[in-house]
């Protein structure tokens, strides 16, 4: 897994076209996403979550708000995204970009050594986390079959809520394939995301964060995956198991759960 870290160490995260003169940060600022309680999905949450946990160790206030239609509001058709005066960015790598050219920023006071890993497990979380959860989401015959067709279809009338389900499954499905996760067993797929929590849990130790005492968007994009796999009711709780086995991995996310959300107590359940 350490392998794994370093050969991706000089993959860098997409820029945004913006300007980079600092300006003030409005107090109208919005993120984007879909309808909490009845259509977002556990990918699409996690992603969110993600981003407003950036912006919260940013100390950048943001209004959420959600929308049936987010998805195809989005400029790049995926979730979430904000809009910021006169510019609307998604995605949590971009958003990061974006706020840097205001003068925020987490990872400024790292090395270039520390910044090149934080990008690499920024991308092992993107390409092990996420891409188990568009799997379980989308492959899995018995999350489709219970969760995910009645979810993403909600808003929609019939015929078209299962129109829809039917064609983002199909570009999923063909997303796994490209990728050769088209053959996977769901044990597999498990197998990865519990290397991956080790490799986090390794990193971690017991830091407050990945990079000591100071949160960076690795902390919030970690946070984002971890916390929505945990408190994310599924049809079982395997996925969820895979980082209860973690204690470093679960004191991480109350910490960030409990400092920059206000709640004085978790709601991640240990069983």
């Amino acid at each position: 897994m350490c392998l794994l870290i370093w050969l991706v160490i000089d993959i860098f995260l997409p820029c945004v076209p913006v300007s980079t003169a600092a300006e003030p940060w409005p107090e109208n600022a919005t993120l984007y996403q879909q309808l909490k309680g009845e259509q977002i999905l556990l990918s699409d949450n996690a992603a969110s979550l993600a981003v407003q946990a950036f912006l919260q160790m940013c100390n950048l206030p943001i209004k959420v708000v959600c929308r049936a239609n987010a998805e195809y509001m989005s400029p790049s058709g995926k979730v979430p995204f904000i809009h910021v005066g006169n510019q609307v960015v998604s995605e949590l790598g971009p958003i990061v970009q974006f706020v840097k050219a205001k003068g925020h920023s987490l990872s400024d006071g790292l090395d270039e050594v520390q910044k090149a890993e934080m990008k690499a497990y920024m991308e092992l979380v993107n390409n092990m986390l996420l891409t188990a959860e568009l799997y379980l989401q989308w492959c899995d015959d018995a999350t489709v079959g219970e969760i995910t067709h009645a979810r993403y279809g909600s808003p929609y009338p019939w015929p078209l809520n299962h129109i829809l389900a039917y064609q983002k499954q199909w570009e999923v499905k063909r997303k796994m394939k490209a990728i050769g996760w088209g053959n996977k067993t769901l044990d597999q797929v498990l197998e990865d995301v519990d290397q991956c929590c080790q490799a986090l849990s390794q990193r971690l130790g017991t830091q407050p964060y990945f990079f000591n005492k100071q949160p960076t968007e690795l902390d919030a994009l970690v946070f984002g995956h971890l916390y929505t796999i945990l408190t994310t009711q599924m049809t079982n709780d395997e996925l969820s198991e895979k980082v209860k086995n973690y204690s470093n991995l679960l004191a991480f996310c109350r910490r960030i759960e409990q400092h920059y959300f206000g709640k004085g107590s978790s709601s991640i359940r240990l069983s």
